[in-house]
């Protein structure tokens, strides 16, 4: 997604619904960082809980690709192997080294990474702590403050 705000910005990140959350992001980007165009990727939303990074990795192996999760951060690293036999008459599809950093909310984990028709699929899954879930407080009789949690509507 790119969100033009005087200037071309990529978020990648994972977790954050909020809108100050996306532009505290896109405002702390330094002015002269382009955005990561290669490889292309999608970030899907499948529920509340669970997301999808969808990597198009083309012409890679798996032993090529490395996926690291440390912190917040989720990093992807492809490096090409040499040894391609044969002379290319038309070389269409990119295949270079690449290295993309996506930030991840604090409650979202990696659960897993699958290589599918051309894309490195990785799931991740938004758990929140149950004290950190929207509550709603009533004000009962006798000055009686009772807590109860916010149902999800289906």
């Amino acid at each position: 997604m790119t969100y033009p705000l005087g200037r071309n910005v990529l978020l990648s990140s994972v977790g954050f619904d909020r809108l100050f959350d996306a532009i505290e992001q896109m405002n702390s980007v330094e002015v002269g960082n382009k955005a990561q165009s290669y490889p292309p990727y999608n970030i899907l939303k499948i529920n509340e809980r669970d997301y999808a990074i969808e990597i198009a990795v083309a012409g890679f192996k798996g032993d090529e690709i490395d996926i690291t999760s440390e912190g917040n951060k989720l990093t992807v690293v492809g490096k090409v192997k040499a040894g391609q036999a044969g002379e290319y008459l038309h070389k269409g599809i990119a295949n270079r080294d690449f290295s993309h950093d996506f930030t991840l909310a604090e409650t979202v984990v990696v659960r897993s990474a699958d290589m599918e028709n051309g894309l490195l699929i990785i799931k991740l899954e938004n758990i929140i702590p149950e004290e950190k879930l929207p509550r709603k407080i009533l004000i009962g009789g006798n000055s009686k403050l009772i807590v109860e949690e916010m149902k999800e509507a289906a």
